[in-house]
């Protein structure tokens, strides 16, 4: 099947929606799935915007609501995780996953679908050392320091995505796995974002608890974003238990804007006879269940249990019996249900409200599964722990004297250094300083390069230097694609997958690249760079074709309809 892959999202859907329709329209072929890899950004209405870890000056309300209110419905199946700048307040009514709209799914604090018979799974947030053992204790509304601990990952969803041990398809986090850059093109990375050499040449770059998932659930496809550029790597795993060492297949995106590497389409192969619809995954409920237990919505340290003596149980993972137990609990239908339904009023464009305070709502999802399967909806449990340290004064941004939550106590990742101060991190990105970096970026990129922007398709079968600019690069054939989306230059380590297959005139077809087993289809398109409407006549330079970055954006399709009309 056909899966696009977005990296940040910041609420662009129709830009990222647009962007799929014309890759399907101009190549006849037809995505079954978009993965989202984090900063959603699902804003339901003005108050939503106040549970948002942005400056006021960059909450707007894009174009989710639509999507929310019934207004469009997203044309592809899409599923997300969340990031580090989200409606943390809608998020949190769904801590199991759930719809957030219809044809758009969540999958929780960390969860695991099934699609076509292909196993997907996530973890929303990012990695602070500092909160990685409490529980989620945050609850709206939220002051200063729980406005961003709410989306900092916990230790207990790790530990539960570390019993899982069926084979994973394809992994999504927010963050990179720590290490990761270390088995792809780091100079071309170090070229892109140079402010990430010391924390690589450190070896601190990326979420420790990511790359304790790497190594434990080694699935085929891990896909991120956070860091707003395109990376690919290739990651060969330590043999186990006499088997074949596992390849896993890394790529990380950008932010959806015109001329950067937002989106990429890859095919996996799916499972022929399993079902069309989502689907819950047994062996995931099951742990869900065998877990439910260990859950305190408390700012306390929390560590999980281990074989050391002091536990009666440590191993979660699920049996045989207990996922049969799961089924029966379902009635045997897997089928996540489309029970998808609003629980606070939509953003009205004709009556705005601006001043409107953020409205806090169990979710009906949460609670039928809960019911369904005996478990608790944690949000619920951080409500009432909430509302007690209210009546006795105490608030959800202090910790009590005897607490064990202190910031000074060691990390289990000897090399973590997100919770020192003095120490800058990316992870928690400070938004002003974002946004000047990249509009610097644009600018510099529309100074450098001219009015025309080559833009490559990636080749099969290359080496590592292959992502770099080359001559070989540079005689690749091309795919000529509008400045809306962009589909990035494959990677090397990504040629080895199975390419997407697109119809003539593209010449990989006839290069018999289809037949390469693991490729990516990638599509890098330039930036607009002012308001023509008409297509530029292609110039060229030997044997490349080359397009013009004049060429308008399809961001703004609708409003040359209009000028036409």
């Amino acid at each position: 099947m056909k899966v696009a892959v977005e990296g940040c999202c910041h609420g662009e859907l129709d830009k990222i929606y647009e962007s799929i329709s014309y890759l399907e329209n101009k190549e006849g072929v037809k995505v079954d799935l978009l993965l989202c890899c984090g900063d959603f950004q699902a804003v339901r209405n003005e108050g939503d915007m106040k549970c948002m870890a942005v400056p006021a000056k960059y909450r707007h309300m894009q174009t989710f609501y639509k999507y929310y209110s019934g207004e469009k419905k997203a044309p592809v199946l899409t599923i997300f995780i969340g990031g580090n700048h989200e409606a943390s307040n809608h998020l949190q009514e769904l801590p199991y996953g759930g719809w957030v709209a219809p044809n758009i799914y969540y999958l929780g604090y960390a969860g695991i679908v099934r699609f076509k018979g292909v196993r997907i799974g996530g973890l929303s947030g990012i990695f602070k050392s500092h909160d990685y053992k409490k529980g989620h204790f945050e609850y709206p509304p939220y002051g200063p320091d729980s406005l961003r601990s709410v989306y900092h990952i916990r230790n207990i969803d790790v530990f539960k995505l570390k019993q899982i041990k069926m084979p994973i398809d394809i992994f999504m986090t927010h963050d990179w796995p720590r290490g990761i850059y270390h088995y792809g093109n780091t100079n071309q990375l170090l070229r892109q974002k140079k402010f990430l050499r010391q924390e690589v040449e450190c070896g601190t770059l990326g979420s420790p608890a990511a790359a304790e998932l790497l190594d434990h659930l080694q699935p085929t496809y891990w896909f991120s974003a956070h860091l707003h550029v395109k990376f690919a790597a290739l990651m060969q795993h330590e043999a186990k238990n006499n088997a074949a060492p596992k390849i896993t297949k890394f790529l990380s995106l950008d932010k959806c804007l015109p001329h950067r590497d937002f989106l990429q389409i890859v095919e996996v192969a799916d499972r022929p006879g399993s079902s069309e619809h989502l689907e819950y995954d047994p062996e995931w409920l099951a742990i869900l269940k065998a877990t439910d237990s260990l859950q305190k919505p408390s700012c306390n340290f929390w560590n999980p249990p281990q074989d050391n003596g002091l536990y009666t149980r440590w191993d979660f993972s699920a049996s045989d019996e207990a996922m049969m137990e799961v089924v029966s609990d379902l009635s045997g239908d897997l089928c996540i249900p489309e029970n998808f339904s609003l629980t606070v009023p939509a953003y009205d464009p004709s009556c705005p409200q601006p001043n409107a305070h953020p409205v806090y709502s169990t979710n009906p999802q949460t609670t039928e599964l809960c019911a369904t399967l005996g478990l608790t909806d944690i949000y619920i449990l951080a409500g009432q722990a909430y509302g007690e340290e209210c009546a006795t004064g105490a608030t959800g941004e202090e910790e009590d004297e005897d607490s064990t939550g202190s910031v000074d106590e060691p990390s289990e990742y000897p090399t973590d250094t997100s919770g020192l101060s003095s120490s800058y991190n990316p992870d928690e990105i400070t938004i002003e300083d974002e946004w000047v970096e990249e509009e610097d970026e644009e600018v510099e990129c529309t100074e450098g390069k001219g009015t025309d922007a080559v833009v490559p398709e990636g080749q099969v079968g290359s080496q590592d230097s292959d992502r770099d600019s080359s001559p070989q690069r540079e005689m690749a054939n091309r795919l000529i694609l509008p400045s809306t989306c962009s589909a990035p230059e494959s990677e090397a380590p990504l040629r080895s997958l199975r390419p997407l297959s697109l119809p003539p005139p593209l010449a990989s077809l006839s290069q018999g690249s289809s037949e390469e087993e693991g490729g990516l289809t990638p599509a890098r398109v330039p930036k607009r760079t002012s308001g023509e409407t008409t297509l530029g006549s292609a110039s060229h330079t030997g044997s490349t074709p080359q397009i013009k970055r004049r060429n308008q954006s399809i961001y703004t399709a609708v409003e040359n309809e209009e000028r036409e009309g």
